[in-house]
Order: C-alpha cells, then sequence, then structure tokens
C-alpha cells in the first residue's frame, strides 16, 4: 500500500537529500555567552568593598600619638613605583576575597608589591615558605620565609568554587529564561528543498549563502522582501511565541547577584541603590563586612611591621576607615558625651577620627552642672 500526502513528499525528498548532509546546515547565530552573570556579580560585589576600603586612613601610633613617617607615606601615599595608595588597596582587596588570599612583599628598596602567583609550602613547627613568588609576569626568583611577607586569608575556603557552583544553577535557570524570551516575536520558517543535490559543493555554498541572506535580512531590516530561488523556496511557519518577560530575566540576575552579596556581607539594597532605611544598612555593611577585613589586615601589618617589643612599647597600625557620618551629624550625641563627663574632648576626636590636640583641658573629664551633685568638688559647670 503507497503512503500519499505529506509523507510521501518527505520520502520522496530524501531520496535525493542525505540526512547527514541535510542537518550541516544552520542559521548563523552567535554562541551564547552568559559568563557575564558570575562576573558582573563579582565585579559589583568586590569593587564596592574595595571602594569602601581604599578610603581608610593606615595611621601610625605610637602610644596616643600619631606619627607620620616613612611608614605612613607608603601606607597612604605611594607603597611602590607605579601605584598610588588607593589603587594599591583596592588591588589587595580583590585578590584577597576572590582569590582567599594574597601576599604583599616587602621589598629591598622598602616597598610593597602585590604578587599576582605563588606556591605555598606549610609546617607545622617552623616558618613557612612562599616560592615560585611572581609579579605582574616576573619571577622574583626568591623564597620568602612567613616572617617576610604580608600574608592575608579571607576565610577557610575559596569563594571562587562557591561562587562557580552557585552560577552553575543560576546559568542554567538564565539560559532557559533568555532562551524563551529570544524567541518572542521569533520569525520561523522552512526551506523547501526540492531537487537540489547537496553532494554538490556549488550546491551546498548556494543554500548556506541563501539562508545566511535570510537571517541577516530579517534580523536586520524594518522591512525585509525575499526573493525565491529556484529550487528553493521559504514558508513561515509562526510569528509570536508567549514566552518569559524581561523583567524574569532581571529577577535571576537579581537573584545571583543577592547570593553573591549575601557571602560577602553586603547589603543588596545598598548595591541597588535603595534609600529605604539606608543608615541602618550602612551600619550593617560596616560592621560585618569592612570591620572583619580592617581587623584582618591590622593583626597582618602589626605583625609583620613592629616586633615584640615595639608593639609592648605602644608601636601600632590603626586604621580609620571611611565614615558614613560626618562630625555635624553626631555633634549633639558629642556634646551629651562630653557634658556627662562620659568621654574627654582628645576620646570624641579619635572616635572622629582626628588628631588629638596637646591641650590639658581636652584630656579632663568635664561635667555640666544639671550632671553634677556638688559644684566645689568637680570642674566645669555653671556658675551661679
Amino acid at each position: 500500500m503507497r503512503i500519499i500526502g505529506l509523507t510521501d513528499k518527505i520520502a520522496s525528498m530524501f531520496k535525493k537529500v542525505d540526512k547527514e548532509d541535510l542537518f550541516q546546515y544552520s542559521i548563523p547565530l552567535d554562541k551564547e555567552r552568559r559568563i557575564y552573570l558570575k562576573q558582573l556579580s563579582l565585579q559589583i560585589c568586590i569593587n564596592f568593598i574595595s571602594r569602601t576600603i581604599s578610603q581608610s586612613d593606615f595611621r601610625i601610633k605610637h602610644g596616643k600619638d600619631f606619627v607620620k613617617d616613612d611608614l605612613h607615606y607608603l601606607l597612604n601615599v605611594k607603597p611602590n613605583w607605579n601605584d598610588n595608595a588607593s589603587t594599591f588597596w583596592q588591588r589587595v582587596i580583590y585578590k584577597l576575597i576572590y582569590d582567599n588570599e594574597c601576599l604583599i612583599i616587602h621589598t629591598d628598596e622598602d616597598y610593597f608589591l602585590v604578587a599576582d602567583h605563588f606556591e605555598r609550602v606549610e609546617y607545622a613547627v617552623k616558618e613557612d615558605l612562599f616560592r615560585h613568588v611572581s609579579v605582574k609576569g616576573i619571577d622574583l626568583k626568591r623564597t620568602f620565609p612567613r616572617g617576610q611577607v604580608i600574608y592575608l586569608q579571607y576565610n577557610n575556603q575559596d569563594l571562587s568554587p562557591l561562587i562557580d557552583g552557585l552560577y552553575r544553577d543560576y546559568g542554567e535557570l538564565l539560559g532557559y529564561t533568555m532562551t524563551a524570551q529570544l524567541r518572542k516575536a521569533q520569525i520561523r520558517g522552512v526551506v523547501d528543498l526540492e531537487t537540489i543535490n547537496l553532494k554538490d559543493d556549488k550546491n551546498r555554498e548556494l543554500l548556506q549563502d541563501y539562508i545566511d541572506k535570510l537571517y541577516n535580512a530579517f534580523s536586520k531590516r524594518l522591512v525585509a522582501l525575499v526573493p525565491q530561488q529556484k529550487g528553493m523556496s521559504l514558508e513561515e511557519q509562526g510569528k509570536s511565541f508567549q514566552g518569559q518577560s524581561v523583567e524574569e530575566i532581571d529577577k535571576v540576575t537579581d537573584g545571583f547577584l543577592s547570593k553573591v552579596a549575601m557571602s560577602l556581607g553586603i547589603p543588596l539594597s545598598l548595591i541597588k541603590g535603595d534609600m529605604a532605611d539606608v543608615e541602618k544598612q550602612t551600619r550593617n555593611y560596616m560592621t560585618f563586612c569592612i570591620d572583619p577585613l580592617l581587623k584582618k589586615i591590622t593583626d597582618e601589618l602589626n605583625r609583620q611591621l613592629f616586633d615584640k617589643n615595639e608593639y609592648l612599647n605602644g608601636w601600632r597600625v590603626d586604621i580609620r576607615r571611611a565614615s558614613y557620618s560626618n562630625m555635624f551629624d553626631v555633634a549633639t550625641s558629642a556634646d551629651k558625651l562630653r557634658a556627662a563627663g562620659i568621654a574627654t574632648g582628645n576620646e570624641l576626636k579619635d572616635e572622629l577620627g582626628l588628631e588629638r590636640v596637646d591641650d590639658p583641658m581636652l584630656d579632663k573629664f568635664v561635667l555640666t552642672k544639671n550632671y553634677q551633685e556638688d559644684n566645689s568638688q568637680l570642674e566645669g559647670g555653671e556658675n551661679e
């Protein structure tokens, strides 16, 4: 019994066209690249942190006094020949968070360099060693003991594998969402092949050229006219498809960004620029994200830049982070602390990030009349 109709037409087509030859032709679509989802999220979060810390002031303290010496100049102005302090600390924070560790070399010329690559050899009862250290592609050809370098670790587990695992899940979801969105208002068609011999190289080139021209005409022109070719005809199959909206793509992207920000301790509302309760969110960001990083850096700098005797004699590195409020915002609170005798003037100046003043009056506790019991025994206050 002979099958007629559409089946017969298909059967007759495949008598003339080899299946393997037929399926090698395709519309020249660009390869989908969704790696930007991961890179963009990491860049946003890490740069957000590095910009905050790069605004910090690295102070050298001896007791209660701030000392402006060569070390202060290195940490705040010129760490090495090519970087200013802001650029240098941004690079340190980026490598610390992304690579989970950062190695800073203190050169013989008294400069600081950030290592691009290195190998750490760990020991249990003696100093670790750092070898194969390279900076900007140049191998320093030297092994550094732990006591001669500044080595920072962000956490116990690399951030990169965690982000990669998270990206695989969200990358697939984003891919499905983007594919559905791209199919909206998609022009679909089939090319009918009659008696074309695809074994011939010239015919194959003509067919692929015809498909390329069709795709370019439909994708780049508002109005496209398609000429019919001998032995080839185009039939449109559909004009629209109800897929996901653009907002759905944004939701997937924001979902991935929120997970990355959460892992770093950054409130998502700050990254997105939301103005609701921004002061509280900023305080949380400083407390749970910036302050722990600065504590790691402070401890390591104190460990490496001062020996035991210097540290016990009061030498310190004191990092003053960027403040999210100015002195005018806290003027009333500072006045109450001073008036109630809770803090001296110089202590308040320390908390505000200002340098102390050599004035004995600012080192005394002063009470106003409202807080006094006996004006004759306490200094300050109002006289009747």
